[in-house]
């Protein structure tokens, strides 16, 4: 239950005076549904305006108050045309205030002829006369308000205003509890930093970067010890130790040796299964470093010591690339691999049904199909999931609900991720990191090539089908007219195939599975010589004799979602290249990007320097956007933050793992607070 002193921040949005039905959907599109969050939505910066007395006094691009006389309406030719006030200052001085859509009914009755008004917002000049667009306020000379010099400026959406906001925002913080303090007393003072009330306040009068680094240290403090407190609960648990003899993995007749990150990788595992407790592991691996190989083995572990595995893939084209490249590997070990998905339906669903509840399936892979309520294990001990799902904490352990003890479970990432995001987000995991390749890669020829050189790009690739290897053509998701995104891939496979005629097959998200099933393997199969796609075959598709990969409008992508791209080939023996197109317009982050990309192949040292380029917007490309737990802490707050958050919700581990002493019980309210109470249900009495 969460604590009472906490109600009020709970509250629905609507128990602030003034929202009602109209004003609670703009509100919901900043995420602002209860009280909490409308005290969390901050300026994103503030405005300083100077009071003159009349325009020679003011410079344009300023931000003003001044006293103007209304002397004349103007309407448009049309509903879309401004709508133009005109005013005159003391000088005689003319000033128009514009207006568009809707506001031009305000300024009718805001601005009527022969009154005088305060305005205040930011002077420009559009062909000989200086205006002001859409005043940020509208008063009487009297009006104390205006006096306000200095004002925030709040992120906002369509039907909300700045004033009304920042009404919102004071109400919410008048009904701030008094809570008490969560953070170890020494950083506190070594920090400087305010109450967690004080910092609240601050953030919405002044730009106070101590009081930022306090609320998201709060946030990181949270997260941490939510993980914290998961992992020592997941050390209680009583499991089932899966100890195997080996006499599976050794019939197993791999192309090529383990590397040494393999073999650490596979002990650790291995390490993690013999003991009681459930293993939750995190497995990174590079593009190509063979994590299905260590996965596989992983799964053999469990199925030789009389239990069953299951591997769960985001997407059904990754399902069925993962069950082909495991029944070949398993083939050799006897070995019973399915493929589950929500597309089986009838008779073969119910023999894979039947096959998992009474044992003669042994491993199986698929899409959230595989834990379904209807689905039964005999005795499932191994879960091993793909972890392009981004699936939070509790919903990785929801998952590794269907054992008859909690199953152990390892998760796996394509992408290579910077250390401070893995504590971030896996916190609660131990990790094994696949930093080398399989010998025999050869490096990726990587070049930028500028888009006016498309038809020659477009010859080379003849000259590379005609030589009888395969290659990828991969778009971005544009958006049309209706802001809807769609795919460019289909207008480039339009031009493609009037070339390449049937030799070109095309894949993206939003043609029907059977339509991507039968293109993919035509493509694996050697049939289909091009395949045009999105960034749908990112992960997983896996064909050695695709040695070409060009990546249109290159810039659009993030740094390691090239890098995951690029590796779709070098993937076999021969060699391999890699052509970036890029566009006419291209920033100085796109050159740092592209550049990169041609340098180095070492997916971690990509993902580090992702970090650094791209900051918070987009973090590890736009499918990623978003990818951070958090809402306030930045990723500089987070690079500078995240130690001592760990290390302090370790520090409080260790003196008080159940949370009840003084300073427990305040973190507690901090869990609550932010959210992480999965950590706190861990907690008898939680």
């Amino acid at each position: 239950m969460r604590p009472e002193i906490l109600n009020p921040l709970f509250a629905e949005v609507d128990t602030l005076d003034g929202v009602g039905p109209k004003l609670k959907k703009p509100l919901e599109k900043l995420h602002c549904t209860r009280v909490r969050d409308v005290a969390y939505h901050w300026p994103d910066r503030f405005v300083t305006r100077r009071p003159v007395d009349n325009l020679d006094e003011a410079s344009e691009g300023e931000q003003i108050i001044i006293a103007v006389t209304v002397t004349e309406h103007r309407s448009g030719a049309s509903r879309r045309a401004p709508y133009r006030v005109l005013a005159t200052d003391s000088a005689g001085n003319v000033l128009a205030l514009t207006f568009f859509g809707r506001a031009s009914y305000t300024a009718k009755k805001e601005l009527p002829v022969g009154e005088t008004r305060r305005v205040a917002g930011k002077l420009e000049r559009y062909g000989d006369m200086l205006q002001m667009v859409h005043p940020d306020h509208v008063m009487k000379v009297d009006d104390p308000a205006l006096g306000q010099m200095r004002e925030p400026v709040y992120p906002l959406a369509e039907g909300l205003t700045q004033p009304r906001m920042a009404s919102l925002a004071a109400q919410a913080l008048d009904k701030l509890p008094a809570l008490p303090e969560w953070i170890e007393p020494g950083m506190l003072t070594r920090e400087k930093w305010p109450t967690w009330a004080d910092a609240l306040h601050s953030v919405h009068a002044r730009d106070d970067e101590s009081a930022k680094d306090r609320l998201a240290y709060d946030e990181l403090l949270a997260n941490q010890l939510a993980m914290q407190l998961v992992r020592a609960d997941n050390r209680k648990k009583r499991g089932r130790a899966l100890a195997g003899d080996g006499s599976m993995r050794g019939k197993l007749q791999l192309p090529f040796p383990l590397t040494g990150a393999q073999e650490r990788s596979i002990r650790e595992i291995e390490g993690d299964l013999q003991q009681d407790a459930p293993m939750l592991r995190l497995l990174q691996g590079d593009v190509g470093a063979g994590k299905t190989v260590v996965a596989l083995h992983a799964m053999l572990i469990a199925v030789e010591a009389g239990a069953q595995a299951a591997l769960l893939a985001p997407t059904e084209l990754l399902a069925r690339q993962h069950f082909e490249t495991l029944r070949e590997m398993a083939r050799p070990t006897g070995v019973e691999v399915a493929l589950l998905t929500g597309r089986d339906k009838g008779r073969a669903r119910e023999s894979i049904l039947m096959g998992l509840m009474d044992g003669s399936i042994q491993i199986v892979v698929g899409t959230h199909a595989i834990f379904q309520e209807t689905v039964q294990y005999r005795d499932l001990g191994l879960v091993v999931v793909d972890e392009q799902h981004r699936f939070g904490v509790s919903q990785r352990l929801q998952m590794a609900g269907k054992g008859k003890r909690p199953p152990h479970t390892l998760s796996m990432t394509a992408t290579p991720i910077p250390r401070t995001l893995t504590l971030a987000n896996y916190g609660e995991m131990e990790v094994s990191r696949l930093d080398e390749l399989p010998p025999g890669r050869q490096a990726i020829d990587t070049r930028v090539v500028g888009m006016e050189r498309l038809p020659d790009v477009v010859d080379a690739v003849g000259r590379h089908l005609a030589s009888g290897q395969q290659a990828y053509w991969v778009c971005p998701l544009v958006r049309d007219e209706d802001g809807m995104e769609k795919p460019a891939a289909e207008q480039r496979y339009a031009v493609l195939k009037a070339r390449f005629d049937d030799d070109v097959v095309l894949v993206h998200g939003q043609l029907d599975p059977e339509v991507k099933d039968e293109a993919m393997a035509r493509f694996a199969s050697g049939e289909a010589k091009l395949l045009v796609a999105t960034t749908v075959i990112e992960v997983g598709v896996d064909v050695p004799a695709s040695t070409l990969i060009v990546i249109e409008q290159a810039e659009k992508f993030g740094l390691a979602q090239l890098h995951q791209l690029r590796g779709r080939v070098g993937r076999g023996s021969e060699k391999s290249t890699c052509l970036l197109l890029r566009g006419e317009q291209l920033s100085e982050t796109g050159r740092r990007r592209l550049a990169l990309m041609r340098e180095t192949q070492d997916g971690f040292r990509i993902a580090e320097e992702d970090l650094e380029l791209r900051g918070g917007g987009e973090l590890l490309g736009t499918r990623q956007s978003g990818d951070t737990p958090f809402r306030i802490a930045t990723l500089e707050q987070m690079q500078r933050l995240m130690d001592p958050a760990t290390s302090d919700a370790k520090l409080l581990m260790d003196r008080d793992a159940g949370l009840e002493g003084e300073r427990g019980e305040a973190a507690r309210i901090l869990l609550y607070l932010h959210e992480r109470d999965m950590g706190v249900r861990t907690l008898r009495g939680g």
